[in-house]
């Protein structure tokens, strides 16, 4: 989408009363950055986030686009934390990616107290490490912890041990809220997220009719309406 789609989206959403709009991956072009600008610049409700790498260069592209939401503003960075991303595509030691994780989170925190923080492919991730890992961004100044399954790996049941074993194997889980991130290749994303929320999650990463790359992402309508529907369960 343009940026005027991507504002026209964005105002949709805000008639939804959602509670974050992710408008953008702001350093991969300049048109990505200006559409997460005016989307800033334009919508009054819900907060802004931008997506960037674990590094300074993005989360500094990021913030001049999201400065414009001023505390709504939301820096969302991430690093991969599974063994197989580490070694193959990122070519890092898991200390080396603690540390990178750390750093980024500490600059992102420069600029607002409103940090995302993905460990992605979080779910082939060893749990010892991810809960090293989600314990030393949230001391960093992570509020939000995300947990994202990349690949659309999981069923429903090891989606909500994951986020049990996070809440009991993290001591700072507390200070920041577990978020889900889920695809559909498995057709299981809306179901996995439903077994999160029951463990502890309490932000889901969604898309309007489920669209996203290769088979989609969870679907908002439907998670909406099984909340909803469900509510007493």
């Amino acid at each position: 989408m343009n940026a005027d789609e991507k504002v026209r989206i964005a105002k949709a959403l805000e008639k939804l009363r959602v509670d974050v709009i992710e408008a953008g991956f702001p350093i991969a072009s300049d048109g990505d950055f200006e559409a997460v600008k005016k989307v800033a610049q334009t919508i009054k409700g819900p907060e802004i986030a931008g997506l960037c790498r674990a590094n300074i260069k993005d989360i500094d592209r990021a913030w001049n686009a999201l400065k414009y939401a001023g505390d709504r503003g939301r820096i969302h960075t991430f690093i991969a934390t599974s063994d197989i991303h580490m070694e193959r595509k990122l070519q890092m030691a898991p200390d080396k990616v603690k540390e990178t994780a750390i750093k980024a989170v500490r600059h992102a925190a420069s600029y607002t107290p409103n940090v995302e923080f993905s460990c992605e492919d979080a779910v082939r991730t060893r749990l010892d490490f991810l809960a090293e890992m989600v314990e030393a961004v949230i001391d960093a100044g992570a509020t939000t912890v995300n947990i994202p399954d990349t690949v659309g790996y999981l069923t429903p049941s090891e989606f909500g041990d994951l986020i049990r074993g996070i809440k009991e194997n993290v001591p700072n889980i507390d200070q920041a809220i577990i978020s889900v991130h889920g695809h559909n290749d498995l057709g299981l994303a809306v179901a996995n997220f439903l077994e999160a929320v029951k463990n502890g999650a309490r932000q889901l990463e969604c898309t309007i009719n489920g669209i996203g790359e290769r088979a989609g992402n969870a679907a908002l309508e439907e998670l909406v309406m099984a909340l909803h529907v469900r509510r007493q369960y």
